[in-house]
C-alpha cells in the first residue's frame, strides 16, 4: 500500500501549505497580469516624463494605471469569491473529508499483508485483494482533487497577501501621473486654434442661459469659420467612438431618473479622478462652469454637432482649441482611495464602490440625439 502513504503524505502536506500551487484559477491569472500591468505602467511613467509630446505620454500613462487598477480590483475580487467557494465546499464535504482522511491513515498505518489477509480463507482475501484494487484509484482521485484546492486555497492567499504592496505604489503611480497630466497641459501652448471663435461671447451666453439646452443651441448658432480637422466625417463614425470615460452606463437617453427627471442625454458611472477624454477630434466651444452641472466642456466634431460632456471636478482646454481624439480634455471629483480601503472594497466581493457620474449629451442640428447610436455602450 506504497500509494496509500503516498496519497496521504501529500494530502497531509497541502494541508500544512507546502509545495508550489497547480491549480491557478482566472482570478489569480487576472491578478497576475494586472500587476504586471502597474509595473508596466511604472516604467512608462518615468519615460512620459521626457517625451516630447508629455501630454499625450501621460495620457496614456495615467490610462494604463486605471485599467491595470481595475484588472487589480477585479481580480481580488475573483479570488475572493474563489476562496469562499472553497470553503463551502469543504464546509459541505467536512463528514466526506474526515473519512477520507480516515481512511487514508489507516491505509498509512496498515502493512499490505494485514489488509489482504481475511478471515474467510485464500477466496475472502482474493476478494478484498480485488476490492482494494478497485477502490484505491477512486481514493487517489479524491486525494489529489482534495490537494489541487488545498494548493489554490494557498495560492488565493499568497495573491491578496502579495497585492498590498503593488496597490500601494499603483495608486501613489496614477495620482503622481495625473498631477503631472495637469502641469502638461497647463504648459501646453502648441494646440490649434480656431479664431472665430470669442471665449467673452461664449461665456456671456452661458451666464445668460437658464438650460443646458438653451446653452447648447446658442452655441450651435454661433457661425464657425472651419470644421476641426478629421480624417472620417463625425456622421460616418456611428457605432466606433469610445466613451469618454471608462465606465458603464447608469442611465439611457431620455431615461428617468430616480427623481423622476427625464435628460436627452446619458449618465455613466466611473471611478473618482478617472480620466475624461475627447471621444473624437473636434473645436472646443466651451470650456467652464455652468449651472449644477459642474465643469462643462462642449466639442464640435463637425459642423451641425455638439457633443456635451458635463460633471467634471477639472477641466482641460479653453474655448477655440482644437483638439485630438483621445486627448485628455478633464478629470472626474471624488478622492483617491487609500490603499486598505481598496483592498476592503475589492475583497467584499459584492463590487460595491464610491462612483461618480459623468452626464454627455449629442446634438445635432440643435436638437438632442442617442448617443448610444454613436457609442460603444457598456451597460449596467
Amino acid at each position: 500500500m506504497r500509494a496509500g502513504r503516498g496519497i496521504f503524505a501529500a494530502v497531509f502536506a497541502a494541508m500544512l501549505g507546502c509545495g508550489a500551487a497547480l491549480a491557478q484559477g482566472d482570478p489569480v491569472m487576472k491578478a497576475q497580469l494586472a500587476s504586471e500591468a502597474l509595473s508596466a505602467a511604472t516604467e512608462d511613467l518615468a519615460k512620459a516624463q521626457s517625451a516630447k509630446d508629455r501630454v499625450k505620454a501621460l495620457s496614456e500613462t495615467v490610462r494604463a494605471y486605471e485599467a491595470g487598477l481595475s484588472a487589480m480590483r477585479d481580480g481580488l475580487r475573483g479570488a475572493t469569491i474563489r476562496e469562499r467557494v472553497i470553503r463551502l465546499e469543504f464546509e459541505n464535504r467536512r463528514d466526506q473529508l474526515s473519512r477520507l482522511l480516515g481512511i487514508l491513515q489507516t491505509l498509512e498505518r496498515a502493512s499490505t499483508p494485514m489488509l489482504l489477509i481475511h478471515p474467510t480463507g485464500p477466496v475472502g482475501t482474493a476478494r478484498s485483494g480485488m476490492m482494494m484494487s478497485e477502490v484505491t484509484p477512486a481514493l487517489q482521485r479524491q486525494a489529489e482533487e482534495l490537494r489541487a484546492q488545498l494548493e489554490e486555497l494557498q495560492e488565493l492567499r499568497t495573491l491578496q497577501t502579495n497585492a498590498e504592496e503593488k496597490l500601494r505604489l499603483g495608486l501613489a503611480g496614477v495620482q503622481e501621473a495625473r498631477v503631472a497630466l495637469s502641469q502638461a497641459i497647463s504648459d501646453r501652448t502648441d494646440l490649434p486654434t480656431r479664431m472665430s471663435d470669442d471665449p467673452i461671447k461664449t461665456q456671456i451666453l452661458a451666464d445668460s442661459a437658464t438650460s443646458l439646452e438653451l446653452f447648447a443651441q446658442s452655441i450651435g448658432v454661433l457661425p464657425p469659420e472651419t470644421d476641426a480637422a478629421a480624417t472620417i466625417p463625425f456622421d460616418r463614425m456611428r457605432g466606433t467612438l469610445r466613451l469618454p470615460v471608462e465606465g458603464t452606463q447608469l442611465r439611457g437617453f431620455n431615461e428617468v431618473d430616480a427623481a423622476g427627471l427625464k435628460r436627452p442625454g446619458l449618465v455613466i458611472a466611473a471611478r473618482p479622478l478617472a480620466l475624461v477624454t475627447a471621444p473624437v477630434a473636434a473645436t472646443i466651444r466651451y470650456s467652464g462652469t455652468f449651472l449644477d452641472y459642474g465643469n462643462v466642456i462642449i466639442l464640435e466634431p463637425q459642423s451641425g454637432y455638439l457633443l456635451v460632456i458635463a460633471g467634471m471636478e477639472q477641466v482641460y482646454g479653453e474655448t477655440g482649441q482644437i483638439v485630438d481624439q483621445g486627448a485628455p480634455v478633464g478629470l472626474l471629483g471624488g478622492s483617491q482611495a487609500a490603499t486598505q480601503e481598496f483592498l476592503v472594497e475589492a475583497s467584499d466581493g459584492t463590487g460595491a464602490t464610491a462612483q461618480e457620474t459623468l452626464y454627455m449629451e449629442l446634438r445635432h442640428n440643435g436638437k438632442p440625439v442617442d448617443p448610444s447610436v454613436w457609442f460603444a455602450i457598456n451597460d449596467r
